[in-house]
């Protein structure tokens, strides 16, 4: 189906997370984090190649400890996607791990503390060709900040958000990337809100903390909706207590939605009634986890009756309408007849016959 609405995205500079592109002209990635501990040097990596395999396009680990540095060094030399450094504290932990291979250093300048320590992290980030992120947090204010707001405000996360790029702008240092995370939507909105207007830099979106799986896609999908519909925002992380394919999972669904990213099946389905010909929900929940490994878009719509049906069924490549009998859909033409009982095999079946001719056309 084709959409009758495309945003206009913010005019930003372009950085590169090892071969990832933020910014320009390049596609929004979508990056998580690993939970486990870093320490785990098996853990860990396995945890990064599912997210990878959900289609991450950027994995952040937190590197707490001189001794999770130790263990990220054998990490990145396993690991095939471009792997973000979480900082926070100690300064020579960025340090260490810039020097063996970070290809970007997450730091909370907050909490680095003072400004030589940001210096000498500049300085390397610099000599090792990494960028960074500036991570303010409502959270994790500087002391003075929130003495002078009383409280988290998005004035004070913009104010902090300058203070840091002031100094890499004194240290000729444009390699950057910054992003103004809170629990709170509206403060998160209105703090990116601020800065888009003010700096080409690219941004890095996310409610941090939003909660859990269910509540916490919804507080997602809002806040970063509202900035994705206003072209605000070059990279996403849906901040989720769940598993992090679930992240990952939930942020292309929030980038398929505004039509700014397409990649995998989108699928279309009624929230079905008494008048559906087939167990949709059923059916629905079935064909979506067979077809997770599919990377490739494509538009594919299960509708239970005649009333919505036909009409969803020819927008896509491939539609089913409950009926009697129920009827397939290919390109917006009537293909075949199917039986409840052959639904989700013969659905899958044509979905990957469909994306195969596809790839054969290009």
């Amino acid at each position: 189906m084709k959409p009758i609405h495309t945003i206009s995205r913010r005019k930003s500079r372009q950085i590169f997370v090892g071969n990832v592109a933020i910014g320009g002209d390049a596609p929004i990635s979508v990056q998580s984090m690993t939970n486990t501990q870093t320490t785990d040097v098996t853990a860990t990596l396995k945890q990064i190649k599912a997210i990878e395999e959900a289609g991450a396009d950027l994995v952040r680990v937190s590197v707490p400890t001189m001794e999770a540095a130790e263990a990220f060094k054998e990490i990145k030399a396993q690991a095939n996607i471009p792997l973000i450094t979480d900082i926070h504290f100690d300064y020579k932990i960025a340090l260490k791990v810039a020097e063996y291979g970070a290809d970007c250093l997450r730091i909370n300048p907050g909490n680095i503390g003072r400004e030589d320590r940001i210096r000498e992290v500049v300085a390397s980030a610099k000599d090792h060709g990494i960028p960074i992120r500036i991570g303010v947090n409502a959270g994790s204010l500087e002391k003075d900040l929130q003495k002078k707001y009383t409280e988290p405000t998005p004035e004070a996360m913009v104010e902090s958000a300058f203070r840091h790029i002031d100094i890499l702008d004194r240290l000729n240092f444009d390699n950057f990337k910054i992003s103004l995370k809170a629990s709170e939507i509206f403060m998160t909105v209105f703090a990116y809100q601020q800065l888009a207007s003010q700096i080409d830099n690219p941004l890095h979106l996310g409610i941090t903390e939003a909660g859990s799986l269910r509540s916490g896609t919804v507080k997602s999908s809002i806040g970063l909706g509202l900035l994705l519909s206003e072209g605000i925002g070059d990279t996403i992380r849906v901040s989720l207590a769940s598993d992090p394919v679930d992240e990952v999972r939930v942020g292309f669904d929030i980038l398929k939605s505004l039509n700014l990213r397409q990649k995998g099946v989108n699928l279309i389905a009624c929230p079905s009634c008494s008048r559906q010909k087939f167990d949709v929900i059923k059916v629905v929940n079935e064909l979506e986890a067979r077809l997770e490994d599919i990377k490739e878009p494509i538009d594919a719509a299960v509708i239970g009756c005649v009333v919505n049906g036909p009409g969803e069924a020819k927008a896509v490549s491939v539609g089913l309408t409950g009926g009697e009998p129920n009827l397939m859909y290919v390109d917006g033409k009537t293909d075949q007849k199917v039986s409840n009982e052959s639904l989700v095999d013969t659905l899958e079946e044509k979905i990957r016959a469909q994306l195969k001719l596809n790839l054969n056309n290009l």
